[in-house]
């Protein structure tokens, strides 16, 4: 057997519908504490069958098509709700490079061939579009012009859709062949749907908080199942600069207000916690801090240096 713990974000968050399924599929996976979430302990093999599963995240899903073709006989998924569709196109957009064999009956039945094989395969990656994100954010509030490279608008990756949040807020931008150049206008409030791209939330709501009008960042709920409950937190942190936030069970309002403060943030150790609020304090005049900022490091090490070659007074502090 093999078990799996985790740091302590990763202990708070429930996997008990994907223990379940790999369990429905031959395999055994149990939470060490009875809790549905890591430490967690799984044996045996993947043999294949049925399940039926209820995806608030869709790394659930993504997981059990990522296995099953592996497993020794043929697999059915019936899913019978699925948050962040995309990334699951995603997986199946790679499983398709690799001419995986399998049914998809609108993301709500999956029959997948077992005793399949991945092959060894040299490829290019498109630049990742959730890292983008701070980036568009910060050039759409901050007297900036940034041009970022390497994107392909054509991928699978729901979070090119920020591009359109911010052109809907007003924001200027440019969409090249494999690039995106973003400059600063007055933004106004909006309404968006960010059930494809929670991970866009925390600094969609810092930008928010910089446009003109209220903004309602809604159907968002998994957000509270991340690394942090994103959704308190960003209310939590906004609140801190005089900005007005409504909080309800799936999303936010954002009020922006005229008169602004630098502050002390909490950074949660989160890594897109304390890179979006890096952003609202470029914002912002004054100096602000921002705690557990050594969280970067899970996706972007070098977001500091990137961000500082653009002109950004950032430092990390490593005391």
């Amino acid at each position: 057997h093999i078990t799996l713990t985790g740091d302590e974000q990763i202990q708070t968050r429930p996997i008990g519908p994907l223990l379940r399924s790999l369990t429905d599929l031959g395999a055994t996976a149990i939470a060490d504490n009875a809790n549905d979430k890591a430490p967690i302990t799984v044996s045996g093999r993947l043999t294949g069958g049925k399940t039926t599963i209820e995806c608030i995240t869709s790394q659930y899903l993504s997981s059990l098509l990522l296995a099953a073709p592996l497993a020794k006989e043929d697999t059915e998924i019936t899913v019978t709700m699925l948050n962040e569709p995309d990334y699951v196109q995603m997986t199946l957009d790679w499983l398709d490079k690799q001419a995986i064999e399998y049914q998809n009956d609108n993301m709500k039945h999956f029959k997948i061939k077992g005793n399949q094989k991945y092959t060894p395969f040299d490829t290019t990656i498109c630049a990742d579009f959730s890292s983008a994100t701070f980036f568009l954010c910060a050039g759409a509030i901050l007297d900036a012009d940034i041009t970022i490279t390497g994107l392909d608008f054509t991928d699978s990756q729901p979070d090119k859709l920020v591009a359109d949040y911010l052109r809907a807020m007003g924001a200027s931008i440019e969409i090249g062949p494999d690039s995106v150049r973003i400059r600063k206008t007055p933004l106004k409030g909006t309404e968006i749907d960010m059930n494809r791209t929670p991970d866009a939330l925390p600094a969609m709501a810092v930008t928010a908080a910089f446009a003109t009008g209220a903004t309602k960042l809604f159907n968002v709920a998994q957000a509270r199942n991340k690394e942090t409950d994103r959704i308190a937190c960003m209310a939590t942190e906004l609140k801190k600069i005089g900005i007005g936030v409504e909080e309800f069970a799936d999303g936010l309002i954002i009020h922006p207000e005229k008169s602004l403060k630098a502050a002390d943030f909490n950074g949660y150790a989160d890594h897109r916690i304390v890179m979006a609020l890096s952003i609202a304090a470029m914002a912002l005049d004054g100096e602000s801090t921002i705690d557990t900022a050594e969280a970067i490091n899970v996706t972007f090490p070098n977001y500091v240096e990137l961000m500082k070659k653009l002109g950004a007074k950032m430092e990390m502090n490593n005391t």
